[in-house]
């Protein structure tokens, strides 16, 4: 976790005023925080309740539950019913999970080529979803409680102005980017 801090502080930011123009050092862009969230299709106690204990497991945060705003009758979701659950990673526990991610998980994922970088990015946030739960060690023990979990939504938002600063930003922590043709 510490040598992606020092990477952040240190190298990245040299290169990002040399690869791009700012007036400012505040303009640098910055990784602002990490969303983890499992949204699940029923609103039954026992989904929710053992989707919320793995993001506790994974992440070393409580989550928080998300309840509907609106009422949906063709879902069948009544308005104030919980639907899923989600957590915000901000500073140490974020470089803590983002390390995690780029060692151990990505490597781990089977016919796994890369992600589309003209889908996936708005203008300064990623997100994607990771459809094997179980590559994190903490859930790979207790595979009688976690075997139903839903897809988890991963959100990384950065400060960026435009999405090349984002590009490059995600390349230089070695994620798996490839581009569309």
């Amino acid at each position: 976790m510490q040598f992606l801090i020092n990477f952040y502080l240190k190298t990245l930011k040299y290169d990002l005023t040399n690869k791009f123009c700012y007036k400012n050092t505040k303009e640098l862009p910055k990784i602002k925080k990490i969303i983890l969230n499992f949204g699940c299709n029923t609103t039954e106690l026992k989904s929710l309740s053992s989707s919320l204990l793995a993001l506790k497991l994974i992440t070393n945060q409580k989550g928080n539950l998300t309840i509907t705003k609106h009422s949906n009758i063709f879902l069948k979701i009544r308005k104030g019913n919980p639907i899923g659950c989600k957590i915000t990673l901000r500073k140490t526990r974020m470089f803590n999970f983002l390390t995690k991610i780029i060692i151990q998980i990505f490597p781990q994922l089977k016919n796994f080529y890369g992600f589309n970088v003209t889908r996936k990015l708005k203008k300064n946030m990623f997100s994607y979803e990771l459809h094997e739960t179980f590559n994190f060690t903490e859930l790979e023990n207790n595979y009688y409680l976690f075997n139903n979990l839903p897809n988890l939504g991963i959100t990384i938002v950065i400060s960026s102005k435009a999405k090349e600063e984002l590009i490059f930003i995600l390349k230089s922590f070695q994620f798996p980017l490839k581009r569309e043709i």
